[in-house]
């Protein structure tokens, strides 16, 4: 765990030197920032908004980060070009945490695909991970004869 403390602890030190070479912020702006973005995110704690469980800390977090980040569109800045698990499981994500839950699945492939990484979302897996452990076994089992 040291170690890989160490290693984001180099890469947050580089990337703010790097800022600072171009004019652009240094250690201390980004420091400030995230103090900023702590402050802003959790009103609960520094501000006048009631959140009385988790849930309702959780909700409130990201009804502040989609509107900050996405000017209140759940599916602002979301990169069309991920892989489609990955994009699905966000598409699922923000659409829930807008109010919205997806219906499906219907009879056509890819909703019976949308259906499987919302259930390995719901289980608490990723599926990506998931599919892809799940392809190496196949892959294993052929290999092994």
């Amino acid at each position: 765990m040291l170690d890989e403390l160490g290693d984001v602890l180099f890469q947050v030190l580089f990337l703010a030197l790097l800022l600072e070479e171009r004019g652009k912020g240094d250690l201390a702006a980004v420091a400030d920032g995230c103090r900023l973005k702590l402050i802003r995110r959790h009103p609960h704690v520094f501000g006048e908004r009631e959140a009385e469980t988790a849930a309702d800390v959780v909700r409130n977090w990201g009804e502040i980060k989609r509107d900050e980040e996405q000017g209140g569109d759940p599916f602002g800045h979301l990169p069309e070009t991920l892989p489609a698990t990955i994009y699905a499981k966000k598409v699922l994500k923000r659409a829930r945490s807008a109010g919205h839950e997806w219906e499906g699945p219907g009879d056509n492939p890819g909703d019976r695909l949308l259906a499987a990484v919302r259930d390995a979302v719901d289980a608490g897996a990723d599926p990506e991970l998931s599919l892809r452990a799940a392809a190496d076994e196949v892959r294993r089992k052929v290999e092994a004869g």
